[in-house]
Protein backbone atom coordinates (compact mmCIF):
# COMPACT_ATOMS: atom_id res chain seq x y z
CA UNK A 1 0.00 0.00 0.00
CA UNK A 2 1.22 3.76 -0.73
CA UNK A 3 1.95 6.25 2.34
CA UNK A 4 -1.57 8.03 0.62
CA UNK A 5 -3.14 4.97 0.35
CA UNK A 6 -2.24 4.13 3.93
CA UNK A 7 -2.96 7.30 5.03
CA UNK A 8 -6.34 7.31 3.56
CA UNK A 9 -7.21 4.01 5.03
CA UNK A 10 -6.11 5.19 8.39
CA UNK A 11 -8.29 8.15 8.35
CA UNK A 12 -11.11 5.46 8.47
CA UNK A 13 -9.93 5.21 12.13
CA UNK A 14 -10.15 8.78 12.70
CA UNK A 15 -13.86 7.87 13.56
CA UNK A 16 -13.13 5.13 16.12
CA UNK A 17 -13.81 7.10 19.28
CA UNK A 18 -17.78 6.84 18.15
CA UNK A 19 -17.65 3.32 17.55
CA UNK A 20 -18.83 1.52 20.95
CA UNK A 21 -16.44 0.35 23.27
CA UNK A 22 -14.90 -3.08 22.38
CA UNK A 23 -12.51 -5.51 24.00
CA UNK A 24 -8.72 -4.71 23.46
CA UNK A 25 -7.62 -8.02 23.35
CA UNK A 26 -6.73 -9.94 20.15
CA UNK A 27 -8.74 -11.90 18.54
CA UNK A 28 -9.83 -14.96 19.85
CA UNK A 29 -8.20 -13.17 23.02
CA UNK A 30 -8.29 -14.79 26.44
CA UNK A 31 -10.98 -13.20 28.82
CA UNK A 32 -9.78 -12.43 32.46
CA UNK A 33 -11.27 -15.82 33.73
CA UNK A 34 -9.00 -17.30 30.81
CA UNK A 35 -11.65 -17.97 28.29
CA UNK A 36 -11.49 -16.79 24.62
CA UNK A 37 -13.36 -13.98 23.78
CA UNK A 38 -15.20 -13.35 20.40
CA UNK A 39 -16.33 -10.03 19.58
CA UNK A 40 -19.06 -9.94 17.23
CA UNK A 41 -20.52 -7.00 15.35
CA UNK A 42 -24.76 -6.57 14.28
CA UNK A 43 -26.71 -3.80 13.33
CA UNK A 44 -29.77 -3.48 14.89
CA UNK A 45 -32.87 -4.50 12.47
CA UNK A 46 -34.40 -7.63 12.07
CA UNK A 47 -32.55 -10.63 11.01
CA UNK A 48 -31.39 -14.26 12.13
CA UNK A 49 -28.76 -13.69 14.47
CA UNK A 50 -30.68 -11.71 16.80
CA UNK A 51 -32.44 -14.84 17.79
CA UNK A 52 -28.92 -15.77 18.72
CA UNK A 53 -28.21 -13.02 20.83
CA UNK A 54 -31.58 -13.71 22.21
CA UNK A 55 -31.04 -17.00 23.07
CA UNK A 56 -27.44 -16.97 23.95
CA UNK A 57 -26.93 -20.03 21.76
CA UNK A 58 -23.48 -19.69 21.11
CA UNK A 59 -22.95 -19.23 24.78
CA UNK A 60 -24.61 -22.73 25.54
CA UNK A 61 -23.13 -24.35 22.77
CA UNK A 62 -19.47 -23.40 23.57
CA UNK A 63 -18.88 -22.49 26.99
CA UNK A 64 -15.16 -22.52 26.61
CA UNK A 65 -15.59 -19.01 25.09
CA UNK A 66 -17.35 -15.69 26.31
CA UNK A 67 -19.35 -13.87 23.25
CA UNK A 68 -19.32 -10.03 23.05
CA UNK A 69 -22.28 -8.92 20.85
CA UNK A 70 -21.69 -4.59 19.82
CA UNK A 71 -24.21 -2.80 17.98
CA UNK A 72 -22.98 -0.35 15.14
CA UNK A 73 -25.34 2.00 13.28
CA UNK A 74 -23.36 1.14 10.23
CA UNK A 75 -21.09 -1.15 7.84
CA UNK A 76 -18.86 1.61 7.39
CA UNK A 77 -18.06 1.94 11.39
CA UNK A 78 -17.87 -2.31 11.17
CA UNK A 79 -15.13 -1.67 8.41
CA UNK A 80 -13.25 1.01 10.66
CA UNK A 81 -13.67 -1.28 13.76
CA UNK A 82 -12.17 -4.37 11.75
CA UNK A 83 -9.50 -2.34 9.99
CA UNK A 84 -8.40 -2.00 14.08
CA UNK A 85 -8.24 -5.12 14.81
CA UNK A 86 -11.00 -5.00 16.90
CA UNK A 87 -13.61 -7.27 15.69
CA UNK A 88 -13.99 -11.54 15.13
CA UNK A 89 -17.10 -12.10 13.24
CA UNK A 90 -19.91 -8.90 11.67
CA UNK A 91 -22.66 -8.46 10.38
CA UNK A 92 -22.28 -6.42 7.16
CA UNK A 93 -23.85 -5.48 3.94
CA UNK A 94 -22.64 -6.24 0.52
CA UNK A 95 -21.46 -2.73 -0.81
CA UNK A 96 -19.66 -1.87 2.43
CA UNK A 97 -17.87 -5.70 2.46
CA UNK A 98 -17.09 -5.47 -1.42
CA UNK A 99 -15.39 -1.24 -0.72
CA UNK A 100 -13.31 -3.08 2.32
CA UNK A 101 -12.08 -5.77 -0.41
CA UNK A 102 -11.05 -2.61 -2.24
CA UNK A 103 -7.76 -0.16 -1.72
CA UNK A 104 -7.46 1.99 0.14
CA UNK A 105 -9.16 -0.41 3.10
CA UNK A 106 -7.85 -3.84 1.61
CA UNK A 107 -9.11 -6.12 4.86
CA UNK A 108 -8.52 -9.43 4.33
CA UNK A 109 -12.15 -10.49 4.80
CA UNK A 110 -13.82 -13.87 4.11
CA UNK A 111 -17.07 -13.76 3.58
CA UNK A 112 -18.62 -17.14 5.19
CA UNK A 113 -22.40 -16.59 5.10
CA UNK A 114 -25.02 -14.55 2.97
CA UNK A 115 -27.44 -13.53 5.52
CA UNK A 116 -30.56 -12.63 3.39
CA UNK A 117 -30.83 -11.02 0.13
CA UNK A 118 -32.38 -7.25 1.15
CA UNK A 119 -36.14 -6.88 -0.16
CA UNK A 120 -38.20 -3.56 0.85
CA UNK A 121 -36.12 -3.30 4.32
CA UNK A 122 -34.63 -0.28 2.62
CA UNK A 123 -35.91 2.12 0.43
CA UNK A 124 -35.88 5.46 -0.91
CA UNK A 125 -38.39 7.81 0.73
CA UNK A 126 -39.39 11.19 0.11
CA UNK A 127 -40.96 13.90 3.40
CA UNK A 128 -44.97 14.23 2.67
CA UNK A 129 -45.40 17.87 1.47
CA UNK A 130 -41.98 17.96 -0.64
CA UNK A 131 -43.77 17.63 -3.95
CA UNK A 132 -41.66 14.90 -4.93
CA UNK A 133 -43.45 11.84 -6.85
CA UNK A 134 -40.41 10.47 -8.74
CA UNK A 135 -36.54 9.90 -7.99
CA UNK A 136 -36.14 11.85 -11.20
CA UNK A 137 -37.39 15.02 -9.16
CA UNK A 138 -34.40 14.79 -6.66
CA UNK A 139 -31.72 17.05 -8.52
CA UNK A 140 -31.25 19.86 -6.55
CA UNK A 141 -32.60 18.15 -3.63
CA UNK A 142 -30.82 17.25 -0.41
CA UNK A 143 -30.99 13.07 0.23
CA UNK A 144 -29.54 12.20 3.13
CA UNK A 145 -27.96 7.71 3.71
CA UNK A 146 -25.18 6.40 5.24
CA UNK A 147 -22.30 6.31 3.17
CA UNK A 148 -20.16 2.93 1.98
CA UNK A 149 -23.52 1.64 3.12
CA UNK A 150 -25.97 -0.97 1.09
CA UNK A 151 -28.52 2.06 1.03
CA UNK A 152 -25.93 3.95 -0.60
CA UNK A 153 -25.37 1.92 -3.23
CA UNK A 154 -28.96 1.01 -4.04
CA UNK A 155 -29.62 4.89 -3.96
CA UNK A 156 -26.79 6.00 -6.68
CA UNK A 157 -27.89 2.99 -8.24
CA UNK A 158 -31.90 4.16 -8.06
CA UNK A 159 -30.78 7.47 -9.52
CA UNK A 160 -28.46 6.27 -12.61
CA UNK A 161 -31.97 4.13 -13.55
CA UNK A 162 -33.94 7.56 -13.10
CA UNK A 163 -31.67 9.51 -15.11
CA UNK A 164 -30.54 11.26 -12.62
CA UNK A 165 -26.27 12.19 -12.41
CA UNK A 166 -25.73 11.90 -8.29
CA UNK A 167 -23.34 14.74 -8.91
CA UNK A 168 -26.79 17.04 -9.41
CA UNK A 169 -28.18 16.05 -6.30
CA UNK A 170 -27.14 17.26 -2.54
CA UNK A 171 -26.08 14.38 -1.04
CA UNK A 172 -25.51 13.90 2.93
CA UNK A 173 -23.66 11.27 4.81
CA UNK A 174 -25.39 10.50 8.13
CA UNK A 175 -25.99 7.50 10.24
CA UNK A 176 -29.48 6.73 10.54
CA UNK A 177 -30.08 7.97 13.99
CA UNK A 178 -28.80 11.37 12.63
CA UNK A 179 -31.18 10.84 9.48
CA UNK A 180 -34.04 10.71 11.90
CA UNK A 181 -33.63 13.67 13.77
CA UNK A 182 -32.30 15.56 9.81
CA UNK A 183 -36.29 14.00 8.66
CA UNK A 184 -37.84 15.38 12.08
CA UNK A 185 -36.53 18.90 11.62
CA UNK A 186 -37.17 19.05 7.77
CA UNK A 187 -33.12 19.82 7.02
CA UNK A 188 -33.32 16.64 4.39
CA UNK A 189 -35.92 16.52 1.49
CA UNK A 190 -35.55 12.84 0.83
CA UNK A 191 -33.35 9.54 2.66
CA UNK A 192 -32.50 5.82 1.39
CA UNK A 193 -32.41 3.80 4.69
CA UNK A 194 -33.47 0.50 6.43
CA UNK A 195 -35.70 -0.91 8.85
CA UNK A 196 -36.17 0.56 11.71
CA UNK A 197 -35.10 3.68 11.42
CA UNK A 198 -36.80 3.48 7.75
CA UNK A 199 -40.43 2.82 9.57
CA UNK A 200 -40.01 5.99 11.41
CA UNK A 201 -39.58 8.01 8.12
CA UNK A 202 -42.73 6.41 6.95
CA UNK A 203 -44.89 8.29 9.34
CA UNK A 204 -44.30 11.34 7.70
CA UNK A 205 -43.27 10.05 4.11
CA UNK A 206 -43.47 8.39 0.82
CA UNK A 207 -41.84 5.55 -0.48
CA UNK A 208 -40.47 5.70 -4.58
CA UNK A 209 -38.34 3.02 -4.59
CA UNK A 210 -36.79 -0.04 -2.79
CA UNK A 211 -33.85 -2.58 -2.24
CA UNK A 212 -36.25 -5.41 -3.75
CA UNK A 213 -37.25 -3.55 -7.07
CA UNK A 214 -33.53 -2.95 -7.59
CA UNK A 215 -32.82 -6.41 -7.08
CA UNK A 216 -35.26 -7.31 -9.47
CA UNK A 217 -33.86 -4.45 -11.71
CA UNK A 218 -30.13 -6.40 -11.75
CA UNK A 219 -28.67 -3.98 -8.47
CA UNK A 220 -29.16 -6.77 -5.86
CA UNK A 221 -27.83 -5.46 -2.18
CA UNK A 222 -27.40 -8.39 0.51
CA UNK A 223 -26.13 -9.15 4.41
CA UNK A 224 -23.14 -11.46 5.00
CA UNK A 225 -21.05 -12.74 7.60
CA UNK A 226 -17.59 -11.51 7.56
CA UNK A 227 -14.73 -12.61 9.44
CA UNK A 228 -10.77 -13.24 9.09
CA UNK A 229 -9.17 -16.52 7.81
CA UNK A 230 -6.81 -15.99 10.66
CA UNK A 231 -10.03 -16.59 13.15
CA UNK A 232 -11.68 -18.76 11.03
CA UNK A 233 -8.86 -21.21 10.74
CA UNK A 234 -8.03 -20.73 14.18
CA UNK A 235 -11.86 -21.15 15.33
CA UNK A 236 -13.77 -23.52 14.14
CA UNK A 237 -15.79 -24.44 16.72
CA UNK A 238 -16.98 -21.30 16.68
CA UNK A 239 -17.69 -20.78 12.83
CA UNK A 240 -19.39 -24.44 12.21
CA UNK A 241 -21.81 -23.50 15.15
CA UNK A 242 -22.19 -20.14 14.26
CA UNK A 243 -23.25 -21.56 10.70
CA UNK A 244 -25.56 -24.05 12.24
CA UNK A 245 -27.37 -21.69 14.18
CA UNK A 246 -27.59 -18.68 11.48
CA UNK A 247 -28.94 -21.81 9.20
CA UNK A 248 -31.51 -23.12 11.65
CA UNK A 249 -32.80 -19.42 12.67
CA UNK A 250 -32.75 -18.76 8.83
CA UNK A 251 -34.74 -21.73 8.16
CA UNK A 252 -37.17 -20.96 10.85
CA UNK A 253 -37.68 -17.62 9.69
CA UNK A 254 -38.92 -19.14 6.21
CA UNK A 255 -41.47 -21.80 8.51
CA UNK A 256 -42.05 -20.67 11.82
CA UNK A 257 -41.44 -16.63 11.81
CA UNK A 258 -43.06 -15.84 15.27
CA UNK A 259 -40.58 -17.17 17.74
CA UNK A 260 -37.66 -15.20 15.63
CA UNK A 261 -40.20 -12.56 15.87
CA UNK A 262 -40.76 -12.80 19.54
CA UNK A 263 -36.70 -12.55 20.07
CA UNK A 264 -36.18 -9.87 17.75
CA UNK A 265 -38.74 -7.42 19.02
CA UNK A 266 -36.82 -7.93 22.88
CA UNK A 267 -33.41 -6.83 21.01
CA UNK A 268 -34.81 -4.12 18.83
CA UNK A 269 -37.16 -2.77 21.86
CA UNK A 270 -40.24 -3.01 19.38
CA UNK A 271 -43.61 -5.05 19.10
CA UNK A 272 -43.71 -8.45 17.99
CA UNK A 273 -46.28 -7.27 15.06
CA UNK A 274 -43.52 -4.73 13.35
CA UNK A 275 -40.36 -7.66 13.97
CA UNK A 276 -42.47 -10.03 11.98
CA UNK A 277 -43.25 -7.39 9.15
CA UNK A 278 -39.70 -6.44 9.29
CA UNK A 279 -38.33 -9.74 8.58
CA UNK A 280 -40.70 -10.63 6.00
CA UNK A 281 -39.19 -7.94 4.00
CA UNK A 282 -35.77 -9.71 2.81
CA UNK A 283 -35.57 -13.19 0.95
CA UNK A 284 -33.48 -15.53 3.31
CA UNK A 285 -31.58 -18.03 1.99
CA UNK A 286 -30.22 -21.56 3.85
CA UNK A 287 -26.77 -22.97 3.41
CA UNK A 288 -28.10 -25.07 0.72
CA UNK A 289 -29.84 -22.58 -1.40
CA UNK A 290 -26.49 -20.33 -0.71
CA UNK A 291 -24.42 -22.85 -2.85
CA UNK A 292 -26.91 -22.33 -5.96
CA UNK A 293 -24.86 -20.82 -9.00
CA UNK A 294 -26.82 -17.09 -8.44
CA UNK A 295 -24.49 -16.98 -5.37
CA UNK A 296 -21.48 -19.01 -3.78
CA UNK A 297 -21.80 -22.27 -5.42
CA UNK A 298 -19.22 -25.21 -4.28
CA UNK A 299 -15.73 -25.29 -3.59
CA UNK A 300 -15.29 -26.68 -7.59
CA UNK A 301 -17.80 -24.52 -9.32
CA UNK A 302 -17.99 -20.84 -8.22
CA UNK A 303 -21.07 -19.26 -8.48
CA UNK A 304 -21.86 -15.43 -8.86
CA UNK A 305 -20.90 -13.73 -6.07
CA UNK A 306 -18.07 -12.92 -6.58
CA UNK A 307 -18.78 -11.26 -10.01
CA UNK A 308 -21.61 -9.55 -8.25
CA UNK A 309 -19.32 -8.11 -5.37
CA UNK A 310 -16.99 -6.77 -8.04
CA UNK A 311 -19.52 -5.18 -9.99
CA UNK A 312 -20.54 -3.43 -6.70
CA UNK A 313 -16.79 -2.08 -6.46
CA UNK A 314 -17.45 -0.81 -9.90
CA UNK A 315 -20.29 1.11 -9.12
CA UNK A 316 -18.22 2.75 -5.69
CA UNK A 317 -15.03 3.24 -8.51
CA UNK A 318 -17.68 5.28 -10.32
CA UNK A 319 -18.48 7.30 -7.55
CA UNK A 320 -14.60 7.64 -6.48
CA UNK A 321 -15.40 5.60 -3.29
CA UNK A 322 -12.79 3.52 -3.64
CA UNK A 323 -9.61 3.91 -5.08
CA UNK A 324 -9.51 0.86 -7.84
CA UNK A 325 -11.33 -2.42 -8.71
CA UNK A 326 -9.03 -5.71 -7.75
CA UNK A 327 -9.14 -8.12 -10.09
CA UNK A 328 -11.68 -11.01 -10.01
CA UNK A 329 -9.87 -13.66 -7.82
CA UNK A 330 -9.35 -11.30 -4.71
CA UNK A 331 -13.50 -11.42 -4.18
CA UNK A 332 -13.22 -15.02 -5.30
CA UNK A 333 -10.49 -15.57 -2.93
CA UNK A 334 -12.69 -13.74 -0.31
CA UNK A 335 -15.44 -16.33 -0.39
CA UNK A 336 -15.46 -19.32 2.01
CA UNK A 337 -18.19 -21.29 1.01
CA UNK A 338 -19.86 -22.30 3.66
CA UNK A 339 -20.44 -25.61 4.75
CA UNK A 340 -22.52 -27.25 7.87
CA UNK A 341 -19.94 -29.90 9.56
Amino acid sequence: MSTMSRRRALSWLGGLAAVPLLAACGVGGKTASGGKKVRIAYQNFADSTLLLKDQATLEKALPGYTFQWTAFDSGASINTAFLSGALDLAVIGSSPTAQALCPPLNIPYQIVQLLNVIGDSEALVVRNGTGITEAAQLVGRKVATPFGSTSHYSLLAALRQSGVDPARVDLVDLEPQNIVAAWQRGDIDAAYLWTPALSTLLQNGTTLTDSAKLAQAGKPTMTFTVTSKDFADRHPAVLAEWLKATNAAIQQIKTNPTPVAEAVSRQLGSTRDDALAQLKQNIYLDLGEQHSPDYFGTITTPGALAQRLQDTAEFLAQQKKVDTVPGLDTFRNALRVPELS
